[in-house]
């Protein structure tokens, strides 16, 4: 049987909760436009524009965003994300399914909180999920999600020296 054909005495669920805190040298509002302008997200979320299959945001309150990858194995990730809280340079919150191939492996709500230090933003992401089926696990997302904010951390770097 398939990863995507469990049957329902198979199923199962483990929540989590996480919270990754990174400090940035910049300020609010440059971390939070890196989030919140396409082009630029696109630069440092996911595997970059090269590997995905599409990626789009419609950053507001309502607005969607939307990630495919396929990986070398023939399955293809996919992120849609709702977001449902937005205060310019401060806090966005959204919520967002992760599915591989036809399989949703978890449902999560994650808040990431900007906060100016001195000339510096500290970035606080905390993710509730639910994991589903096995298919997925809180500590191979968590890993996912530092890689992700370390690419972030290089995307503004990278914008400071041009």
């Amino acid at each position: 049987m398939s990863t995507t054909e469990k049957s329902v005495s198979e199923r199962s669920t483990v929540h989590s909760t996480f919270v990754i805190e990174r400090t940035y040298a910049a300020s609010p509002e440059r971390v939070f436009a890196a989030w919140s302008d396409e082009a630029a997200k696109a630069q440092w979320f996911g595997p970059g524009e090269k590997h995905a299959e599409s990626y789009s945001l419609d950053f507001r309150e309502g607005g969607r965003e939307h990630l495919s990858v396929p990986t070398p194995d023939g399955a293809v990730y996919s992120f849609d994300a709702v977001y449902a809280d937005i205060v310019p340079a401060q806090r966005i919150v959204h919520t967002y399914d992760m599915h591989r191939d036809n399989a949703r492996i978890s449902v999560s709500v994650a808040t990431i909180e900007f906060e100016a230090v001195g000339d510096t933003t500290r970035l606080t992401l905390t993710e509730q999920g639910v994991f589903l089926d096995g298919l997925d696990a809180p500590a191979e997302r968590e890993h996912g999600t530092k890689a992700m904010l370390d690419a972030l951390g290089s995307h503004l770097q990278g914008m400071q020296q041009d």
